[in-house]
């Protein structure tokens, strides 16, 4: 099986002629759409567990740091995973994963500790990077190459669906709202532990509720019987004649997933926060979280446009039109203030729809038996969602939330690189050679 880039013309079809795979598709979308909410429950709890916990801003990233740094520890055992058990078992495994991560929310709270906080983000992280290193690939050879940017855009658009409803649902069940961080400061020993104690238990039924949902899903695609992908997968010890390194598409779009997911986790963890500065929204966290929900909620809508432009039109030209939007976006929000500055952050949401399923569908193009080890080079490559943020944080503290921005508008940058040239596979590359 060889893995193409939709309309690039070099395909090799996966399907038999009148197959359906909708009921699988099915299936594995509703992954998409938890790690989805779980992911983006992150940029509730950076401004709560920050006002717990009397954190700076690069502090307060530690939270992005450890949930997205568990990709580059977890993504290539993952592949190894993969060709041991299968795309399906290996999801099944995600998903406990996942399960006990949500549960170990307990008594980080219990114990109103922000490092047992992290540590039950890097085990639920790790259940997600197996998860996405599984489904990713396995939706992008789940029917006919020349689609599988438009399939994968589809499935990606419930993982928005996720992320829209995620802000929703942490804003009503876990922000509280905050007191004077003077009047914190001036308590006592006793009672600010107390109070991080009250503070930190909002997590408790919420994090319970889904892990107790996570394993029940596990239980239902364990059950499920869903088509082997024999092709796009090699056993352990196989020897196999290609290398990923041979394929500078792979590379490229591996940096291209590492400064995407740095920059779209950079602005939705600093929304809430950015949106109460007195000269750009001056609004209440509970308030200010239903707008980080409209940012998530343009990336849905952005999928399902997307899903359905790219039957149509080719993959690298409509990722360059939204890189070079996206990036236009965020400095304008920069170089202003008040309400354009914040519903052209908002914006860029729509724009970011279409770039992972798109660079990672070019990324894995033609690799064949080496996709699941492609695959977990890209999803290794989604650390740029502990990097960017953290490095974002520290800017942040030196000149002010407004302008730290600055950071993502060089990823787009180099998103508009991938598209127009780095994303070109091998038979490209050597027919004009």
């Amino acid at each position: 099986m060889a893995i193409a880039s939709p309309n690039t013309g070099t395909s090799t079809a996966v399907s038999s002629p009148g197959q359906s795979y909708g009921a699988p598709l099915a299936t594995v979308t509703t992954l998409f759409f938890m790690w989805g909410f779980l992911t983006c429950l992150n940029d509730i709890l950076v401004p709560h567990l920050k006002s717990i916990f009397d954190l700076n801003y690069a502090k307060s990233q530690l939270i992005q740091f450890a949930f997205f740094g568990a990709y580059a520890i977890f993504s290539i055992p993952s592949a190894k995973i993969i060709d041991g058990i299968g795309y399906q078992r290996s999801m099944v495994a995600g998903l406990l994963t996942m399960g006990l991560g949500a549960f170990l929310f307990v008594p980080a709270a219990s114990a109103a500790s922000y490092p047992l906080f992290l540590g039950a983000l890097i085990v639920l992280a790790a259940g997600i990077t197996c998860l996405q290193v599984a489904a990713n690939p396995y939706v992008s050879v789940l029917g006919k190459p020349e689609t599988a940017s438009s399939r994968l855009n589809l499935t990606q658009a419930f993982n928005s669906l996720g992320t829209f409803l995620a802000p929703f649902f942490g804003g009503l069940f876990i922000l509280t709202e905050p007191r004077n961080m003077e009047e914190i400061r001036a308590l006592a020993p006793d009672a600010l532990q107390a109070y991080r104690l009250h503070e930190a238990a909002t997590v408790k039924t919420p994090y319970v509720g889904l892990g107790i949902t996570l394993v029940l899903l596990a239980i239902a695609i364990g059950s499920f019987k869903l088509p082997k992908i024999a092709h796009a997968q090699h056993q352990l010890g196989e020897k196999v004649s290609d290398s990923i390194w041979r394929h500078p598409n792979l590379i490229f779009g591996a940096i291209a997933i590492f400064v995407y997911v740095g920059a779209e986790v950079s602005i939705g963890s600093f929304l809430v926060n950015y949106f109460s500065q007195p000269d750009i929204g001056a609004l209440p966290p509970k308030i200010a979280a239903r707008f980080v929900a409209f940012y998530w909620g343009g990336a849905m809508v952005g999928r399902f446009i997307g899903s359905a432009l790219l039957q149509k039109v080719k993959t690298g030209g409509l990722l360059a039109l939204c890189a070079i939007c996206a990036a236009g976006l965020v400095g304008t929000s920069m170089l202003t203030s008040g309400h354009l500055a914040m519903y052209s952050i908002i914006l860029v949401g729509l724009f970011n729809s279409i770039m992972f399923p798109s660079i990672f569908t070019l990324g894995i193009a033609e690799l064949g038996p080496l996709t699941g080890d492609g695959s977990g080079i890209m999803i290794m490559a989604i650390v740029g969602g502990a990097i960017i943020p953290l490095a974002q944080g520290w800017i942040a503290d030196q000149i002010g939330i407004h302008h730290a921005f600055f950071l993502p508008v060089i990823c787009y940058l180099y998103i508009l690189f991938f598209a127009l040239s780095g994303s070109k596979p091998n038979s490209e590359r050597y027919a004009k050679a």
